[in-house]
């Protein structure tokens, strides 16, 4: 069948949309168009994803938005039965229109739920950070979206609810907490207002199981195909630590434990991750100990296995160059100091050597935790126990001085709070952050961005496997020849490391992503 073909121009209404191309892609239930619209339904007053499987509306009926919010500012509420708040995020970039990048960016912050709370992120935050005025900001918004920033969060935080509504049984209180609302009063009045039920009784009619007793909650993730699960599960396993990460006999559940920090408290637990490819979605347990930041964990398991990824627009611009690699996404993390802490590990030394490293790092550093899941048993080290780590004590795990230097300088940036390592932080000021450290240089930089502050735009030139998989010798080169892959360049990195070199070396065969080393 062939694929219909959605305009990605859009306009305050979302008519920018091709309709009929809509209504092709829910008749057909098409996955890969899943979060890149939904479908309001007039006749019910409900909108919904394309791959919704009620009976078909007529198409007289059905009017098509590109963003939730947009359909929720028109009166619609969200379907019961395919959720829209387990939709793929719509996530775009440009490198074109710089009215647009703000508006993305913003859009950007305020999708991280780590930044909710009552009060914000407001315009007025969001407008300095970005340095522009609230007045341009709330501008450029509404013609990108819509709809104000206000009420496009108000979606967010409403939707992130109704999972936990349907998902878990954690008391109104809580679920209002990890939504980002200040009191039940004002969580009950929004959700009332919006979707015209109680939340209480939209817990009756899912018929949550109130005695689950402790047991993992349960919630299901979408995303786009085409998904290469084998490639992105052989990534995590490759450089699993001991004790934080296990997966199954068959390679298709990873599990992990986890800890972060959230409105000044810390919550540890452990999650498991299971693929239903039939169905485009994953299938994620999260220990209850988590439950008050459900939302915030949900975000971090998107951005670690990169559900949110657009394939048709990447696959665009990068077929024609790595036609083998349309399923590879870039592998990112749940902690963005994790992630910093084995890029440095891993400098200029073999993934099995800095695994190997990483889990006596744990061992020695790590705190211990209770799961139900045989090989979890530890927590990574938190910044603080790196930092105040003497060099005696890493030296003995075979960490250099040099590594080591660069571990603490990291460490007490990350617990100062002067260095934020995740996808909401400002990108050029972090990169130039990083790079001002001792030991941490150009390659280590580019990684942590590409990886722990999602940036599809990162390129680590100076990699000597990139360089040969592109048949190049230098790291200029490999930038001169980056420029068209803009800006989906992290993508085109996964791609060349999967890809045989242009020019075989007879000296080093760690030519892709399973021995990737950096440059010094």
């Amino acid at each position: 069948m062939t694929s219909p073909r959605l305009s990605l121009d859009s306009s305050p209404a979302g008519t920018g949309l091709e309709s009929d191309a809509c209504y092709l892609a829910m008749k057909t239930h098409d996955a890969r168009f899943d979060g890149r619209f939904f479908t309001a339904v007039t006749s019910t007053g409900i909108y919904c994803r394309p791959v919704c499987r009620v009976k078909l509306p007529r198409r007289e009926n059905c009017r098509f938005f590109r963003h939730a919010a947009q359909a929720e500012a028109e009166g619609f509420r969200p379907c019961l039965r395919c959720r829209p708040e387990l939709a793929p995020r719509a996530v775009s970039w440009s490198t074109e229109d710089a009215s647009r990048i703000l508006a993305l960016q913003a859009a950007r912050l305020i999708d991280e739920p780590d930044a909710w709370s009552d009060e914000g992120p407001g315009a007025a935050q969001i407008a300095a950070r970005l340095g522009v005025s609230d007045r341009h900001l709330r501008r450029i918004f509404e013609a990108q979206f819509g709809v104000s920033p206000l009420q496009y969060l108000q979606t967010r935080r409403l939707l992130a609810a109704k999972q936990l509504i349907a998902d878990t049984t954690l008391p109104m209180a809580q679920v209002a907490l990890a939504s980002g609302f200040a009191s039940v009063r004002r969580f009950n009045a929004a959700f009332v207002s919006h979707y015209g039920l109680n939340p209480i009784a939209l817990r009756r009619a899912g018929g949550a199981d109130e005695e689950r007793g402790g047991r993992a909650i349960e919630v299901r993730l979408g995303f786009r195909p085409p998904y290469d699960v084998d490639a992105v599960l052989a990534f995590f396993a490759r450089r699993a630590l001991q004790g934080v990460e296990a997966f199954d006999g068959g390679g298709q559940r990873f599990a992990r434990t986890l800890r972060l920090q959230h409105i000044g408290r810390t919550h540890a637990g452990w999650l498991q991750m299971r693929f239903d490819l039939a169905r485009e979605r994953l299938h994620l347990s999260v220990s209850d100990s988590l439950a008050p930041v459900l939302p915030v964990v949900i975000s971090r398991v998107r951005a670690m296995l990169d559900l949110d990824a657009e394939p048709m627009a990447i696959n665009a611009l990068l077929h024609d160059t790595f036609p083998h690699g349309d399923g590879l996404r870039v592998p990112g993390t749940v902690d963005g100091f994790e992630l910093a802490v084995r890029a440095v590990l891993g400098q200029q030394i073999t993934v099995a050597a800095a695994r190997t490293m990483g889990s006596r790092l744990v061992a020695a550093f790590g705190e211990a935790i209770d799961t139900p899941v045989a090989g979890l048993d530890r927590l990574f080290p938190t910044p603080a126990a790196i930092a105040a780590a003497s060099g005696d004590a890493l030296g003995q795990l075979g960490i250099v001085r040099q590594r080591q230097a660069a571990l603490r300088a990291l460490a007490n940036e990350v617990t100062s709070g002067r260095l934020a390592l995740h996808a909401g932080a400002d990108v050029p000021a972090t990169l130039a952050a990083l790079q001002a450290l001792s030991g941490i240089g150009d390659w280590t930089a580019q990684y942590i961005a590409m990886r722990a502050m999602r940036w599809p735009d990162a390129f680590p030139s100076g990699d000597i496997a990139l360089q040969k998989a592109l048949g190049v010798g230098s790291a200029r080169a490999a930038a001169e020849v980056s420029q068209a892959w803009r800006p989906w360049r992290s993508y085109a990195v996964l791609r060349a490391w999967h890809t045989p070199p242009v020019a075989a070396s007879t000296t080093d065969t760690d030519t892709d992503i399973r021995e990737t080393r950096n440059t010094p």
